[in-house]
């Protein structure tokens, strides 16, 4: 019999020791060790599911890329009311893939998902309801409006019968809700447990490749913002998908941070109604359509989610700290990246930012990602500072160094081109895209006012000299 070993799992980072840690070295997480028994690999077997490196005698052999047998990828056909999510899959969902689904409890997966069994046509679907049964999810189902056939609901936690099931009905699409609750008997681990979770994605990813089903994992997210279970699992799927979304608002953003057959950071974006999720085609409208005019602190910026421009709106409230130190609060925005902007604005403008709690939040639950949104965060502050608007109907864009120049930003016609569209007529940007710019008919209809310094800013919006 084959001898087996203990051993101990970072719960958070999936680091391993001989011996138990209060403290894991790797991620620093506390108390998140747990012991399990480490199986040799031939003890291990998947029950017949070979690995699709491996002929029908189970041996494996190398391959000369040359003569290697090429394989046409294959998508479902277009899905239907889902045009948006088809652009961040990169044209749809490919057969014999593997998706990881991210995202934070209770933020909508499962709705999207069986909203995605119903725009996904002339497709048997098994779909593995390891978290609800299946009347919860008929529930469900009749709220959305899904009267489909072909959706099969397997209320089952075995790996070995969720395969032989997604066998016997031949399924097209395989939907696993959630990776978290699926264990495989003869790996260690109680249910949840990391080994349990890496055994059970490495089974469905040789099911998926050697049968040609297309595979869809659900994993929840922990607080601090990542995948539960270990990052292998985004290192063995073919794409990962977070869905996100702020409690407080209604909308909700779908993002490939890893997709081998597209590109990635492109944004999907939907809005939480009482039918289900529904895409909004212009979400830029949507994020500015109640935006106030004419108040202090408010600018508008616009930020590349892939290779769409989202025009975004930050608010700053600066407010004198009456007790102790200031306080510097962010929604949607690097905390760090603030105090950086705090110290030049200081600077520059020979200002005492120190005495001020500095409030940022971006409109819409959305984040900044991007240090071409700098102008728009600076204008902000200062325009909250002064108690002084900023001009209506105006874009700030530009990347700032800590001597307060003006960086040249990526894309710069495509971003303006959004903002015009949305009736922008005047945008702040860096002198170094005016060369980009020069052939473009963006310069006769829109005032662009090229900044090479941040002091230009006030310079210009109030005639103000700091």
């Amino acid at each position: 019999m084959a001898k087996t070993k203990k051993i101990y799992i970072c719960s958070e980072c999936n680091y391993e020791s001989i011996n138990w840690l209060g403290r894991c070295p790797n991620c620093q997480s506390w108390n998140s060790f747990t012991e399990e028994t480490r199986i040799p690999e031939t003890a291990a077997t998947d029950k017949g599911i070979n690995s699709w490196l491996e002929d029908t005698a189970g041996r494996s052999e190398a391959v000369e890329l040359n003569q290697a047998a090429g394989v046409i990828e294959s998508r479902f056909a277009p899905l239907k009311d889902f045009t948006d999510f088809n652009r961040v899959l990169g044209g749809g969902l490919v057969k014999g893939s593997l998706t990881l689904l991210g995202g934070e409890p209770g933020i909508g997966k499962s709705t999207l998902l069986l909203q995605l069994c119903r725009s996904v046509a002339a497709a048997r679907i098994l779909y593995v309801c390891g978290e609800e049964s299946p009347a919860q999810i008929k529930l469900r189902a009749d709220r959305l409006g899904i009267k489909r056939s072909g959706i099969y609901l397997y209320p089952e936690v075995n790996f070995h019968k969720i395969c032989q099931m997604a066998q016997k009905l031949q399924a097209d699409l395989l939907i696993v809700d959630s990776i978290q609750t699926v264990y495989m008997p003869e790996s260690s681990g109680n249910l949840g447990a990391v080994s349990q979770i890496k055994n059970a994605a490495a089974g469905f990813l040789r099911l998926c490749k050697s049968k040609g089903i297309t595979g869809i994992l659900v994993g929840h997210v922990t607080k601090e913002g990542q995948i539960a279970g270990p990052l292998v699992l985004e290192h063995m799927v073919d794409t990962v998908l977070m869905f996100e979304g702020d409690a407080n608002h209604d909308l909700r953003m779908l993002r490939a941070t890893k997709n081998r057959f597209g590109t990635v950071n492109e944004l999907a974006v939907f809005q939480m109604t009482n039918t289900g999720l529904q895409e909004i085609q212009n979400p830029s409208h949507m994020l500015l359509a109640n935006r106030p005019e004419g108040v202090s602190g408010s600018a508008v910026t616009a930020q590349l989610e892939g290779v769409r421009p989202l025009l975004l709106e930050v608010q700053a409230l600066l407010n004198n700290a009456n007790i102790g130190q200031a306080m510097r609060m962010t929604q949607g925005f690097d905390r760090n990246r603030l105090n950086m902007l705090l110290a030049l604005l200081s600077k520059q403008f020979s200002l005492n930012l120190l005495n001020y709690d500095a409030f940022i939040n971006v409109i819409g639950g959305l984040r900044i990602i991007e240090p071409a949104c700098d102008l728009a965060v600076a204008a902000a502050i200062l325009s909250s500072y002064y108690d002084m608007p900023l001009p209506n109907n105006s874009l700030f864009l530009g990347e700032l160094g800590l001597t307060g120049e003006l960086r040249s930003v990526n894309n710069i016609e495509r971003r303006l081109n959004e903002a015009k569209g949305l009736g922008i007529n005047q945008v702040f940007l860096p002198s170094a895209d005016k060369s980009a710019l020069s052939k473009s008919s963006l310069s006769t209809s829109l005032n662009l006012y090229f900044l090479d310094q941040l002091k230009q800013l006030t310079d210009i919006c109030w005639q103000k000299t700091t």
